[in-house]
């Protein structure tokens, strides 16, 4: 098996150990969670047919991806996918055609020949009964809703807020009894008792994916997402992990990780409806 080989098993995995249920779709898998967790996506069924002369994934079209948009709408379930660029290529063209956006990540993996970043001074492991986790599962929520890497508005104060809904709860316990069964790793950058900054990785046997490192807005441009990966990307390797990888935001965000030791190895796509469908 390729490296991307390797990828696409796990981001087939990944959810099955997360709670959803596989619902086979033609050339598609939707992943639907059951129960409490994040919500996952459609993408190439593993084991169907590849498409000849591109990828090793299947060839998908506009009605597949139509039809599995249509059981997502059913369900009540975010309309999205996301699959390997170079793995299936033909998804792209059958996604745009279905009147989805589709966005793209560099997807990256460590070097794990690179020289390790020192340790962040403010960042720390946090463990399932840790007082602060339910900051550090609500931060990246405040960070995403703010993409790019510009300092802004949302700090401390919102964080609290959001902290004290009942969702945030829900979402705790969901990543604490993940915790415990070493289903993934925390992270976070913690000053004055606050986190500003958070991530986890999320391992499937030796593979690891470094996920959701978000900071509030406030709190960016202090190099704290960069002490967050660090850490986790050392907590993976010390669980066992051989392969640990992530997809980017951006270029700007790649450049960031390539200075901790990742390197560029393919594309991450992801589709969602326009904005305005959503809004």
């Amino acid at each position: 098996m390729t490296l991307l080989d390797d990828l696409e098993l796990y981001y087939d995995t990944v959810p099955r150990t997360g709670g959803a249920r596989a619902e086979d779709l033609g050339p598609l898998t939707l992943f639907v969670q059951e129960g409490a967790g994040w919500p996952y996506y459609a993408r190439p069924a593993r084991g169907a047919a590849p498409a000849t002369g591109t990828g090793p994934g299947p060839e998908v079209t506009v009605a597949d991806v139509a039809r599995v948009r249509a059981r997502q709408r059913e369900l009540g379930v975010p309309e999205a996918f996301e699959w390997v660029a170079e793995n299936t290529p033909s998804l792209r063209a059958a996604a745009e055609g279905a009147g989805l956006h589709v966005h793209a990540h560099p997807l990256m993996v460590l070097d794990r020949d690179a020289v390790r970043s020192p340790a962040h001074p403010e960042v720390r492991i946090l463990g399932a009964d840790d007082p602060l986790l339910r900051a550090a599962v609500t931060v990246p929520m405040l960070a995403f809703a703010a993409p790019g890497t510009a300092r802004g508005e949302v700090g401390p104060v919102e964080l609290a807020a959001a902290a004290a809904d009942p969702a945030a709860a829900a979402r705790q316990a969901h990543v604490a009894g993940r915790i415990d069964a070493g289903q993934t790793g925390i992270a976070a950058a913690v000053r004055d008792g606050v986190v500003l900054c958070s991530g986890q990785y999320n391992p499937v046997g030796t593979t690891a994916e470094v996920a959701g490192v978000g900071t509030l807005p406030a709190a960016r441009r202090q190099g704290l997402a960069q002490g967050v990966t660090a850490a986790l990307v050392a907590d993976a390797l010390a669980a066992g992990a051989f392969t640990v990888f992530l997809s980017a935001g951006d270029e700007d965000v790649a450049r960031m990780y390539g200075r901790i030791g990742f390197r560029r190895v393919g594309t991450a796509l992801i589709a969602e409806p326009p904005q305005e469908e959503t809004a």
